[in-house]
């Protein structure tokens, strides 16, 4: 049934959807990726498409900006679509003196900064973490593409801008504890797949680097992210 944010008959969203942040990176995947795509879902204008990678079913979606955006969509695909598989394709800051612009990391775990994990009313620190099947399965794609990867943890932050994080050096702590960027998606959608029984990851191209004077036009990023998607669409049809 269509819920208050997604008017897509049932049976149109494939059992695998790339979440891109912006609507028209979405509607730029369904269109450049995939075969014969169809706008299945536009309520928000999140341009919600779902088309064929490689003969295998792929439905993309944009998520909004920020975990409470993404812990809605991602929360009704699962529990409303029947979707399995959730892979959010999206931009990070990187922390790490080895990340360069367009490097593409596999988010293994995501910290966060979110209280979103105290709605499921856990006593403790829930630990996000991808499903090890599409980690591993985008490890393979990225291999057989010639794309290097880095893998390991994000940061998903409920923050873009902080005055106090600029002002207390918490970005530098999370440095030293070796996560590689910051992005703001990652640890919601993790926290609702665990819930559901799901599986989900977060693939991410540094877009810029918070303490080099680097960054991607939003041209850049429009067209900068194809080995990202690539990979994510390979993955995709692994799941098949």
């Amino acid at each position: 049934m269509p819920t208050p944010h997604n008017e897509a008959a049932l049976g149109s969203i494939a059992k695998t959807v790339l979440m891109p942040g912006d609507p028209r990176r979405s509607q730029f995947i369904a269109e450049t990726f995939l075969t014969d795509p169809k706008l299945v879902n536009n309520v928000r204008g999140v341009h919600g498409y779902t088309g064929t990678w490689k003969d295998v079913p792929v439905t993309v979606m944009a998520s909004g900006m920020g975990i409470p955006s993404i812990g809605i969509y991602s929360w009704e695909l699962y529990s409303e679509y029947n979707v399995e598989n959730i892979i959010r394709v999206g931009s990070a800051g990187a922390l790490q003196d080895d990340l360069s612009l367009l490097d593409v990391i596999l988010a293994q775990g995501a910290c966060t900064t979110s209280s979103y994990i105290e709605n499921f009313g856990i006593r403790g620190t829930f630990a996000p973490i991808a499903d090890f099947s599409l980690l591993s399965a985008a490890k393979k794609a990225a291999e057989d593409l010639g794309i290097n990867v880095h893998i390991g943890n994000l940061l998903s932050s409920d923050n873009f801008y902080s005055a106090f994080d600029a002002a207390s050096g918490q970005n530098q702590q999370w440095k030293q504890m070796g996560v590689l960027g910051i992005e703001m998606e990652a640890a919601g959608l993790y926290a609702n797949a665990a819930y559901f029984g799901k599986r989900a990851l977060c693939i991410c191209t540094v877009s810029d680097h918070l303490y080099r004077p680097e960054m991607l036009s939003p041209e850049d990023r429009q067209l900068g992210f194809s080995q990202m998607i690539n990979i994510a669409l390979d993955t995709a049809a692994a799941m098949g």
